[in-house]
This record gives C-alpha cells, structure tokens and sequence, in this order.
C-alpha cells in the first residue's frame, strides 16, 4: 500500500522545494507515491500577446512581423518542450531524494487534470505548489481555493522557493550582531 501525494506545479520544483514536501510525509508509515502534474503554459494566450505586441508596433509605426502556420507550430513546440523540460527537472528533484514519482504534462485545463488525477489514483492528500498570487486568493479563484471546494482530500498551498542561501544569511546576522554591540 502506498500513501499517494498529487503534486500540481506551476514551474519546475527546486530540489529545496521537493525536499520540503518530502520531508512532510516523514512520519507516514507507508511508501510515498508523488504524481507531480505541470501545465502546459497556455500557447493560446502566448501568441495572442504576441500577435498583440505585433499590431501595437504597427500603431508605434515599427514594421509589423507576419506570423505563418509554421511560426505558430514553432512556438507550439516550443511551448510543449519547456513544459516536457520542467517535468523532468522536477521528477529529478524528488527523484534523487529516493522517492516514487511519476509526472505528467497536461495541456487542458490543469484543475480539471488535477480532479480527475486524484480520482485516478485514489490520492490521499494534493499539494499546489504556486508562485504568490495576491490577487487570485484575495478573491479566491486561484488553484488551492478552486481545488479544496471540490475535492474531499486535504488541499495544502506551497509557494515555490529556492534554497535559502545559508551563508549570506549567517553573514548578514553576524553583522546585526556587531552593530548591535557598538551601540
């Protein structure tokens, strides 16, 4: 039997970040399984800003660029291969910890995936591991409020970090110190 972790991610998750969520399921007597699940970033709207970006240089009086069926593609495959690109990094990070990962790409809407993945896999917990978004929970339609009025599992909301860089910090806190005693 294994305790099942749905991961949804918005970037690629650090090493310190996985190691975090790891560490959180220490105490599970069981084998932790982590389905991390990334969205494809949204090309639609990518190319719409492009395209948008390109009428405004007509106005700004700059040459305006044509994009063919082959620039659309283009940037499609691009798109599909950074998503592809950041799962990996981020199988990687809980990988080497020693864990069971498994992830996929999603391209349709990622808490629709994110429902049916846990229904899937029968997940006992779903971890959303975001950037802030100030806006979204003020008004509670980001990702964690959405998932938690749906699901009937334990929703935790993460923000993503990097590692914190121990060093500078020790410096930084020696230095308050030395002030603190000359005053």
């Amino acid at each position: 039997m294994s305790y099942k972790v749905v991961v949804l991610v918005e970037e690629p998750v650090t090493n310190w970040d996985a190691r975090q969520i790891v560490a959180l399921h220490a105490d599970i007597p069981h084998d932790v399984h982590y389905f991390v699940l990334i969205p494809v970033e949204d090309a639609a709207s990518r190319v719409e800003a492009t395209i948008g970006s390109l009428a405004a240089s007509e106005v700004m009086g700059t040459a305006a660029l044509y994009l063919d069926e082959n620039d659309l593609e283009r940037v499609h495959e691009e798109i599909r291969a950074a998503s592809r690109h950041s799962l990996e990094i981020s199988v990687r990070a809980f990988g080497d910890l020693g864990v069971r990962v498994t992830g996929e790409v999603t391209a349709t809407d990622p808490l629709e995936r994110l429902y049916s993945l846990v229904q899937e896999c029968d997940a006992a917990e779903v971890i959303i591991l975001t950037r802030p978004h100030v806006v979204a929970e003020l008004f509670h339609v980001d990702w964690t409020t959405r998932a938690r009025r749906r699901l009937k599992v334990p929703v935790l909301h993460l923000l993503a970090q990097s590692e914190p860089d121990w060093e500078s910090e020790a410096r930084q806190h020696h230095g308050d110190q030395e002030l603190g005693e000359d005053a």
